[in-house]
Order: structure tokens, then C-alpha cells, then sequence
């Protein structure tokens, strides 16, 4: 029996865009331009009969339809997707890599330079999320997530550790000669930093010591990048872990007069399950490349 579908690029487009919320972002997923999105979404609506969005140019909202249509959709793609990589175990081609946006700036891109070396054949395609919450959404569309574990349990075959978190508090050596920071109790009074996708981590890091830290109101950014670069500018304290801010700390950007204490989250590397080859060798280079990070 013939199936009876729309066009499969149109199809792909309104999830992109859907899932997305914005024509641009699908046009950069798809590498294609944002005129090429929405008229490849008004062929699926004409193919179909309906409106698929509503609402403004800027701010287009998902009609009803829309809604009911989207999560079956993004659901079959993964589906093609991951059948895909199945059948897929050659050792060049493209690795589709997840993690957080700081993790990516401060931790890997520094490092990804020796497995290009390695490995000239294998393009590392990199994808960041902003939220440190151990989070399977997506997983079935990449190769691997780079995330944080918070449980016990991990299976050995598709789990990965990599190493433990390790907070401290880090400064500017400028401000450092200024407040004079040597024990818990110094930062009370003190200008704390603060992230949004991270609020609790100086909770955790008080925690950790067995000791209490008045909650204190201070500057809070977006992503923990901002806030690094707001601490290296002398802006205030910035609670970081270790992992983000060695080279900081090294290139004598930062200081960390408290030390550093692990937290309690365990950074871990998630991948497919099925035979791939390259991914293979990019587990063994990032195991690697964790084993090597020194301990503060």
C-alpha cells in the first residue's frame, strides 16, 4: 500500500522549527536559510490542509494541530535517526556530541585540538545545553552526552565516568588582596556571584564543608560562563567547578583561596549503545583526556 505522506524536507522543517520555536534556529540546525524554513513550513500547510503556526512573525505561536502533530513527529525522526546510526559503524564520518555550553568553552574545546590530530577524519559536531540536570531528553539524537549523574546507579555499557565535580570559590587576585579571603566565614558581607542555571551551588559547596553561608543577594547571570569572565573582571566571588576554572587558575586569571570540595555530582559521559567505531575511539580519547585533568 502507497504511503500517503507529505513532503519528508517540509516535515523536517516544522519539527526543527517547532522544537526550536524559532525559524532561525531551525535554519541553523538544517544549514539552510530562514526563508528556505518558512517556505518549505507553508508547502506542510498547504499539504495538509491547516495552519501550522499563528501569531506574529517575531513571536509565532504552534496552532493546536501544530501541538497534537509535534511530539509524534519529533519522536519518528528520532527514530529514522537512530536506525540510521544502527546500521552505521564506519570509523570516519560525523560524531554528534552534547554538553553544557560552559563545559564546552572552558573544558573541551581546549582539549578537542589533540583528537582532531588524531583522528583528522572524524568531524566532532558539538551541540550545548544550558541546565547542569541529569537529563536524558535528546539522548537518542546524539552519539554521546557529556551531563551529570546524581545517582548510584549507572550501567557500565553506556555510562562513562569521567570525574567527580569539585567546587571552590574562585576571585580575581586584585579583589583577593582587597577582602582578604581565608576562611568560610570571610565571605560573609562579600560580593557573591550568582548563575541562574546553577543557584544552588553555593549551598553545595557550604555543604559540603559541613558549615553555614547566609544567604547573600549579589550579581546573578544567565550562564556560568558570564559569571567566570564577570570574576576574572574583578566583579565579585564566583562559586566554580575546578574543571572550568584550572586554566583560569593556572594562567593566574583567578585564585581559589578556600581550596576546592567535591559536591557530590559525578560528570559522566552518555553513549549509544550500538557497535559505532569512531564513537568508540572518541570514549577512549575522552577517558583519556579525564584521567589526564589534574586534581586540584
Amino acid at each position: 500500500m502507497k504511503r500517503n505522506l507529505p513532503p519528508l524536507n517540509a516535515l523536517r522543517a516544522f519539527e526543527a522549527a517547532a522544537r526550536l520555536g524559532r525559524m532561525t534556529a531551525a535554519a541553523d540546525e538544517l544549514a539552510v536559510t530562514p526563508g528556505a524554513i518558512s517556505r518549505q513550513v507553508r508547502q506542510l500547510e498547504l499539504s495538509l490542509g491547516f495552519s501550522l503556526f499563528e501569531g506574529s512573525k517575531n513571536k509565532p505561536q504552534l496552532t493546536a494541530a501544530a501541538t497534537a502533530l509535534l511530539p509524534a513527529l519529533s519522536a519518528a525522526l528520532d527514530q529514522i535517526e537512530a536506525a540510521v546510526r544502527a546500521v552505521s559503524d564506519e570509523e570516519n564520518g560525523t560524531l554528534d556530541i552534547s554538553c553544557f555550553s560552559t563545559f564546552t568553552v572552558k573544558w573541551l574545546i581546549p582539549r578537542i585540538y589533540a583528537f582532531n590530530t588524531r583522528y583528522p577524519d572524524i568531524e566532532i559536531r558539538l551541540k550545548t545545553s544550558g541546565h547542569i540536570a541529569d537529563n536524558d531528553n535528546g539522548r537518542d539524537r546524539y552519539d554521546l552526552m557529556i551531563t551529570v549523574d546524581v545517582t548510584a546507579q549507572a550501567d557500565p555499557l553506556t555510562v562513562l565516568p569521567l570525574f567527580p565535580e569539585r567546587l571552590g570559590p574562585v576571585l580575581a587576585p586584585a579583589l583577593a588582596e582587597k577582602i582578604n579571603i581565608c576562611k568560610p566565614k570571610d565571605l560573609a558581607g562579600k560580593p557573591l556571584l550568582h548563575t541562574k542555571t546553577r543557584l544552588n551551588a553555593w549551598r553545595m559547596w557550604a555543604d559540603s564543608l559541613d558549615c553555614s553561608l547566609p544567604k547573600q543577594a549579589g550579581q546573578e547571570f544567565e550562564h556560568y560562563y558570564f559569571t567566570l569572565e564577570a570574576a576574572i573582571g574583578g566583579l565579585g566571588i564566583c562559586i566554580a567547578p575546578w574543571h572550568l576554572v584550572m586554566d583560569d587558575i593556572r594562567a593566574g586569571r583567578l585564585v581559589a583561596p578556600l581550596g576546592f570540595q567535591e559536591s557530590g555530582y559525578q560528570y559522566v559521559a552518555k553513549r549509544r549503545q550500538q557497535t559505532n567505531r569512531k564513537l568508540d575511539k572518541f570514549c577512549a580519547w575522552l577517558l583519556e583526556q579525564a584521567r589526564d585533568t589534574p586534581i586540584p
